[in-house]
């Protein structure tokens, strides 16, 4: 998890105050408990997609909160699962290796329901591979019925006796993050500014418009599909009259989940053209053309060439 190191005592710009804290905290659990939810809200900005399908984030991203006292750079991860192919053990991988050499680990839950298998799996793991501070994050208490509150979070509890804190939110809401937050900055060490001020992540403005339109299949589609979708910007450059110009592909495994994804007489291409249209627009603050062309890559989820043709290497 390094990171140039841009802290200059003789550059205005770098410079940071006494007691500055900073460092990494990643974000760890098993997938859809909303841990690319609330690391949008420290952001304040959408660099992570989220939806309800399990699995949505498949690779690092970092979130970074700036502020004159401190610099949290979050990373969200995969969520950790038993992999069923080769892109579900890269994306374990991924996660996993955010552990040992994260400054803070958020371990978040789901407090509606009990301890899953993945939940202590990842407690397992988090026992092995840091010595670190760890934060037991029970999200979505929104929607923990009273009578179960007790024995969800003594089950969470017991689950991970190592933990040094607690805090009980809802991630879409906001609730208690400010809390959760003041607890991160109280156990992060001091140090550096990591990135410019300016810097939210440090994903690639193509990279971000990829996982935008990946996110808008995944809205649309559903049982396998959206697992098995991948998106690839071919390209992006400012045409005339500043109109943006990105064409993408979307690869799919199989011939029929091609006419899914481009439904009947084109319906389903179109919708997920518009609303991924109008997201890539708010993302570059202008208009936008967007071209999609969806094609069949077989079984690219299992072909180690073609994962790393889409950007999935691992760690």
């Amino acid at each position: 998890m390094s990171a140039e190191v841009f802290n200059d005592a003789s550059s205005d710009p770098y410079a940071v105050p006494e007691g500055h804290k900073s460092g990494f905290v990643a974000v760890i659990g098993r997938p859809n408990v909303g841990k690319s939810t609330l690391m949008n809200h420290y952001v304040g900005e959408k660099v992570a997609i989220v939806s309800s399908k399990p699995q949505t984030t498949r690779s690092r991203i970092l979130g970074i909160l700036t502020r004159e006292t401190c610099q949290i750079i979050f990373v969200d991860t995969p969520g950790i699962h038993r992999p069923l192919h080769r892109l579900g053990e890269i994306m374990v991988r991924t996660a996993t290796s955010a552990i040992p050499d994260a400054d803070v680990v958020l371990f978040l839950v789901d407090a509606s329901v009990p301890p899953q298998e993945e939940d202590r799996m990842i407690a397992r793991i988090l026992a092995e591979q840091t010595d670190a501070p760890i934060i037991l994050v029970l999200n979505k208490m929104d929607r923990l019925p009273p009578e179960n509150v007790e024995p969800h979070t003594e089950a969470y509890w017991d689950l991970a006796p190592f933990h040094d804190e607690w805090m009980m939110t809802v991630a879409t809401e906001g609730t208690n993050l400010d809390a959760l937050l003041e607890r991160i900055l109280a156990v992060l060490p001091e140090g550096p500014r990591y990135y410019p001020r300016e810097y939210i992540t440090d994903q690639t403005e193509r990279q971000i418009v990829a996982e935008l339109i990946r996110e808008q299949v995944l809205r649309h589609t559903y049982h396998e599909v959206p697992h098995s979708v991948a998106v690839v910007v071919e390209e992006f450059k400012e045409r005339e009259q500043d109109v943006t110009y990105v064409a993408a592909n979307i690869f799919v495994e199989r011939e029929s989940q091609k006419g899914i994804v481009i439904g009947e007489k084109g319906r389903m291409i179109r919708q997920i053209g518009l609303n991924g249209r109008r997201a890539v627009e708010r993302l570059v603050g202008g208009k936008v053309y967007l071209d999609l062309w969806v094609k069949v890559r077989k079984m690219w989820r299992e072909d180690e060439r073609q994962l790393r043709h889409l950007g999935f290497e691992g760690p």
